[in-house]
C-alpha cells in the first residue's frame, strides 16, 4: 500500500466526524435516558465472544456476518459481535438470574463481515431495550411504545408503523406438511410475494382445499387494518394460534393508534423477516426518504433455552449513526471561546473562570498560541472578553 492509500478504510467501514460525532453522542445520551426513566438498565456486552455462545439460538443467522478468530489462550473460535441481542439474551439467561421481568437496554458497536441487504454498513452502533420474563401483550405494548418514543427523540416525523406475526406463517406451514425442499420454496415464494409461484407450490402438494386458500390469501393480507377483518374471514375456523395472533394485532392497534395517533400503521400478514428468530409480533418503522427501517424488532421467546434458561422475551435494535442522520442540520454552535492572555495575573484569572464555566457544564475552547484559527472554526457562539469586574462571556463581535 503506498502512502496515498493508507487513509483507504475497508468496504462497509467508516467514521464518524464533526459534527454528527456530537450528534450520536447527543443522541445517544438521550435515548439511554428515555430508557432509565422506563426502568431499563443498561449492560454492556463484551466486543468478542465464544462462537458456540454468539451463534446459539437467536444467534444462527449471524454466522455469515461473524467475524472469526481464534484465541490465543485456549484455541477455541471467538467471534466478534455483529448483533447485541444473543448477548443480552446469554446475559439475561446465565448472567443476571433475576426472577420476574428484566428491563435491559445497550448501545454497543458492532462488527459484521457482510451488511446484509437490510444494513447500510458492516459497523453500525446497535442501541436498543430487551424485556425478558413476560409472555403478555403489555410487554409488547410496551416494547412498541419505547420504538415510538425513540424515533420521537431522533427527530422523527411522519412514522410508518409495519406490524406482523411469524406465528400465522408458522401455524400454516406446519400444517401444510411439506418436505423441506418444498417448504423452503414455498417460503421464499411468500417472502417474495408471488402469488403465482405461491399457487404453484401449494396446490399440488396441499391436500387441504381450505389450507391452500388459506396459503395462496396469505401473500395479499397487506394494508390498513381492514386487513385484520379480511384475514378473520379468512381463518374462520382456523386454529387458536391464527386466532390469538389476529386478537394480539388487533389489541396492538388498539394500544399504538391511542397513544400515537399520529403514527400511520400497516399490517402485513405475510412479512416473513426474522422467521428462524421470532416467534410472534414483528415490527418495523420506516421515515419517508429513508429505504430501509430505522427500527426493527419483536418477541423472540425461549432464547434463553441454550444458557439453561428459557424466558419470554421481546425488544428493538437501531443503528444509531442512521438514527442521528435524521437531524437535517449539525448541532447547533455552543461554545465559548476563551483568548490567549499575555500578563500573569490576568492569565490566572482567565484561567479560574473557564474553570469555573467547564464546572458549571459549558464549552470552553481556549486559544493556543500562534494558532490561526478563530472561535467560529471551533463551533464557538460566545467569548471571554475581560473588563472592570473580570473576565465576563460576551458575544462575538466584542472579540473582533
Amino acid at each position: 500500500m503506498t502512502i496515498a492509500d493508507r487513509w483507504l478504510l475497508p468496504d462497509g467501514m467508516d467514521e464518524v466526524l464533526p459534527p454528527q460525532a456530537t450528534r450520536m453522542e447527543q443522541l445517544r445520551r438521550a435515548l439511554l435516558d428515555l430508557y432509565y426513566r422506563w426502568g431499563y438498565d443498561l449492560v454492556m456486552p463484551p466486543p468478542v465472544e465464544f462462537l458456540d455462545s454468539l451463534l446459539t439460538g437467536t444467534g444462527t443467522d449471524l454466522d455469515l456476518q461473524t467475524f472469526k478468530l481464534t484465541d490465543q489462550l485456549t484455541g477455541r473460535m471467538m467471534g466478534a459481535s455483529a448483533d447485541v441481542t444473543p448477548q443480552v439474551a446469554r446475559m439475561d439467561a446465565h448472567s443476571l438470574s433475576r426472577q420476574g421481568p428484566a428491563r435491559l437496554c445497550y448501545c454497543n458497536s458492532v462488527l459484521r463481515a457482510q451488511a446484509d441487504q437490510h444494513q447500510s454498513g458492516r459497523s453500525p452502533v446497535q442501541v436498543g431495550v430487551e424485556l425478558f420474563g413476560h409472555a403478555g401483550l403489555e410487554a409488547d405494548l410496551e416494547i412498541l411504545h419505547l420504538a415510538l418514543s425513540s424515533l420521537s427523540v431522533a427527530g422523527a416525523d411522519e412514522i410508518h408503523l409495519a406490524l406482523g406475526h411469524i406465528g400465522i406463517y408458522r401455524d400454516l406451514a406446519q400444517a401444510a406438511d411439506l418436505d423441506a425442499v418444498r417448504q423452503r420454496a414455498l417460503f421464499e415464494a411468500i417472502e417474495r410475494k408471488s402469488p403465482g409461484e405461491v399457487a404453484r407450490q401449494v396446490e399440488p402438494h396441499v391436500k387441504d382445499p381450505h389450507l391452500t386458500k388459506q396459503l395462496k390469501a396469505l401473500v395479499g393480507l397487506h394494508g390498513g387494518v381492514d386487513v385484520l377483518d379480511e384475514a378473520r374471514t379468512l381463518f374462520a375456523g382456523a386454529s387458536n394460534t391464527i386466532l390469538q395472533a389476529l386478537d394480539q394485532l388487533q389489541a396492538l392497534y388498539r394500544g399504538v393508534s391511542e397513544n400515537y395517533p399520529e403514527v400511520t400503521l400497516y399490517f402485513d400478514l405475510a412479512d416473513l423477516r426474522g422467521y428462524q428468530y421470532h416467534t410472534g409480533m414483528t415490527f418495523a418503522a420506516y421515515v419517508p426518504s429513508y429505504g430501509q427501517a430505522l427500527v426493527k424488532g419483536g418477541r423472540y421467546d425461549d432464547t434463553g433455552q441454550a444458557f439453561g434458561r428459557a424466558r419470554p422475551a421481546t425488544g428493538f435494535s437501531m443503528d444509531l449513526k442512521l438514527l442521528a442522520s435524521l437531524a437535517e442540520s449539525p448541532p447547533a454552535e455552543d461554545g465559548i471561546w476563551a483568548p490567549i492572555c499575555a500578563t500573569e495575573p490576568a492569565k490566572q484569572r482567565l484561567a479560574e473562570q473557564v474553570g469555573r464555566l467547564r464546572q458549571a457544564g459549558e464549552r470552553v475552547v481556549q486559544a493556543l498560541p500562534g494558532q490561526s484559527t478563530g472561535p467560529v472554526e471551533h463551533r464557538c457562539n460566545r467569548c471571554l472578553v475581560e473588563t472592570d469586574n473580570g473576565w465576563q462571556i460576551s458575544s462575538l463581535n466584542s472579540c473582533r
